[in-house]
């Protein structure tokens, strides 16, 4: 500290700087404290990164079989399209069969016009001579039509389809008398009877379609 002789006899004193560093008086607004330094973002703990790992590894193993999972959906697609969904079946030895069988003089269709495929048959023969036929078909617009002759009275297939019909009117096909009926599903058949013999063609095909099936009746050779 210096001291120095004023005019009127008074001491004054001044801070000088210390040689060791320390700082001079002065204002307390001369002294600037250091701006904090800002911290970085804390790093993501060991569990969060193992879990997005994981989400990653995830769908970077789903990718591969996403895509093939939807290039053998489009595959069977395509195939699918080539294929005939009816499954047609060879109805020519189940009529034979029934007709050697039956007592009565058997008939079905025969050389039915194309798009006209059987797709099932059915042959009932009861023990006292009784035989029933029944065979399904496509029609060409895909629809269901359903031969069926019988000389058995009591055969439920055709009861099942008869019973309860109401009658509409009368057609000539192939130069035979035919019955136009409704079914009680509301499904037409065509069907005559004679000497104890049921025939009958039903389905939900159009009636053109049943009645090219019902021209196509004739008796079954056997020989």
């Amino acid at each position: 500290m210096t001291e120095h002789s004023t005019d009127d006899g008074r001491w004054s004193g001044e801070l000088c700087c210390d040689p060791r560093g320390m700082s001079t008086a002065g204002p307390p607004d001369q002294h600037q404290q250091p701006a904090p330094e800002e911290l970085p973002p804390p790093a993501p703990s060991a569990v969060e990164r193992a879990n997005r790992m994981s989400a990653a590894n995830m769908l970077r193993s789903l990718a591969p079989l996403v895509v093939i999972c939807l290039a053998i959906v489009g595959w069977l697609a395509f195939v699918r399209g080539d294929v005939d969904p009816v499954r047609e079946v060879d109805a020519s030895g189940s009529i034979r069969s029934a007709a050697q069988s039956a007592a009565y003089e058997l008939e079905a269709p025969t050389e039915l016009p194309e798009g006209y495929r059987a797709t099932d048959t059915d042959v009932e023969a009861q023990s006292g001579g009784a035989v029933t036929l029944g065979v399904d078909y496509s029609t060409p617009s895909e629809d269901y039509a359903l031969f069926l002759t019988s000389d058995d009275p009591d055969a439920t297939a055709v009861s099942d389809v008869l019973g309860g019909a109401e009658p509409a009117d009368t057609v000539d096909i192939g130069g035979r008398e035919w019955t136009r009926s409704t079914t009680q599903e509301g499904e037409p058949v065509l069907h005559r009877e004679s000497d104890g013999v049921t025939v009958l063609v039903t389905g939900d095909a159009d009636d053109g379609e049943l009645e090219t099936i019902a021209a196509a009746v004739r008796p079954v050779v056997t020989t």
